[in-house]
């Protein structure tokens, strides 16, 4: 069984990340069964591999699209896509978009001084990345552009819990191509210095076929020649590819694309991999990369890991030797008197490991503002059969009717997903 590790988004709440667990609040990036999170090095080759490195250019060289500075210089204008973190208190603000039908509905905590890929003046694709710290929810922009009541007007939006492995609708769009998050795949400094990255990496090709592959959901293309690399394919480089040349820095990089590769994800440039931008990079070594050429890489089948279309969990070795589920144990809860309702979440079958059960939050009441803040996620001990999650009312004097609060366990290869699936308490006024 694939061992649930937290992959650190080590973010302060007004900062970047860094190496390791930080004193503030955490995130992980997706659950670790997550595809972006599975290495690839072991996997089968895909049939058209030859025919698609063909199609992206074997000689064209593979070109770090992040850096340090600006480009062109003084245009301020950054290297590479940008994110922002924001503490769960952000203010919400209203968006609308061009794609409203594949996009999800706002508002989003967008903080007034955003950073936007290639700066406020840009034309490109000006995505916004933020990173919700209360409740783990990336929102994702395309094309944004603020307004002047403070709204932000775009071409896409889309939002992804991080907690989960639920991938967007089928032919749904996000803020990019392939209608997969962007920030889970973009080289990140704090990774590289810590001497590793655990996750797949981003990149584009000129030309893609009219098709998607799991785990994406959306293509861009017009052409049907099979020649073409379908949104969502995946790549590494060649296992004996010699990186003992090159920096530590590349270096880190370099093995990442060996074990967990890049999945393809828009149409761009040949080979470009996405990245941060961040002043403690050296472009000069980053630049080295382009010793890398587009016949050093070989595509992957992935298919064999899919557990379902609808979601990017990954197969484990053994599969779930568990069952769990959750029940209402205090089904209500009162607010002027502070009395906690409560759910219980239990397991049957294999208890000799912990395990994290994902949950989602629905109902009325607002999570985080009507009742205490539950983070999407609760581990029973090893040897544990259950364990108790409350529902904390808070007391804002505000006249506002019972509310409920309507708890729903998630997907998840770990583990199977037993009846009751979910459960609800309600608040009384």
């Amino acid at each position: 069984m694939i061992k649930l590790r937290l992959i650190v988004l080590c973010l302060v709440l007004a900062g970047l990340g860094c190496a390791g667990v930080a004193a503030g609040q955490v995130c992980g990036v997706f659950p670790a069964d997550n595809i972006w999170n599975t290495p690839a090095d072991n996997l089968p080759l895909d049939p058209n591999s030859a025919a698609y490195i063909t199609a992206i250019g074997p000689t064209s060289a593979l070109h770090p699209d992040f850096g340090s500075g600006d480009w062109p210089p003084g245009s301020g204008s950054p290297i590479g896509i940008p994110y922002v973190t924001v503490p769960g208190t952000q203010p919400m603000v209203q968006v609308s978009f061009d794609y409203s039908d594949e996009s999800d509905p706002g508002p989003y905590p967008i903080p007034p001084n955003a950073p936007i890929e290639g700066g406020p003046q840009s034309d490109g694709d000006r995505h916004i990345l933020v990173i919700d710290l209360g409740s783990c929810l990336l929102y994702e922009l395309y094309y944004a552009f603020p307004q002047a009541d403070g709204s932000w007007h775009t071409g896409s939006g889309a939002v992804f819990d991080l907690k989960a492995d639920k991938l967007r609708p089928s032919g749904w769009t996000s803020a990019d191509a392939a209608g997969l998050p962007i920030f889970p795949g973009l080289v990140r400094y704090d990774e590289v210095a810590s001497g590793e990255i655990r996750h797949a990496l981003r990149f584009t090709a000129p030309q893609t076929r009219k098709a998607y592959v799991w785990p994406a959901r959306h293509y861009a293309s017009s052409l049907t020649a099979t020649n073409y690399p379908p949104m969502g394919q995946r790549f590494r480089l060649k296992a004996g590819f010699n990186i003992s040349g090159f920096s530590p820095q590349n270096q880190v990089i370099l093995s990442a694309l060996k074990r967990y590769g890049i999945i393809l994800a828009d149409n761009g440039s040949s080979w470009y991999i996405s990245g941060a931008p961040d002043p403690r990079w050296n472009n000069d070594v980053l630049h080295e990369l382009s010793q890398v050429a587009g016949s050093d890489f070989e595509a992957v089948n992935v298919s064999s890991l899919m557990v379902s279309p609808d979601s990017a969990a990954v197969k484990t070795a053994s599969g779930p030797t568990m069952t769990v589920r959750v029940s209402a144990v205090k089904s209500t809860a009162y607010e002027q008197r502070s009395t906690k309702g409560s759910v219980r979440f239990s397991r049957t079958g294999n208890l000799t490991k912990p395990v994290t059960i994902l949950y989602s939050v629905g109902g009325t009441a607002t999570n985080g503002v009507d009742y205490a803040l539950l983070p999407g996620s609760v581990t029973i001990p090893a040897g544990i059969a259950a364990k108790d999650v409350f529902i904390s009312p808070i007391y804002d004097k505000v006249r506002e009717g019972n509310q409920t609060v309507t708890i729903t366990i998630e997907q998840n290869s770990l583990y199977l997903v037993g009846s009751p699936a979910s459960a609800t308490v309600t608040i009384i006024e």
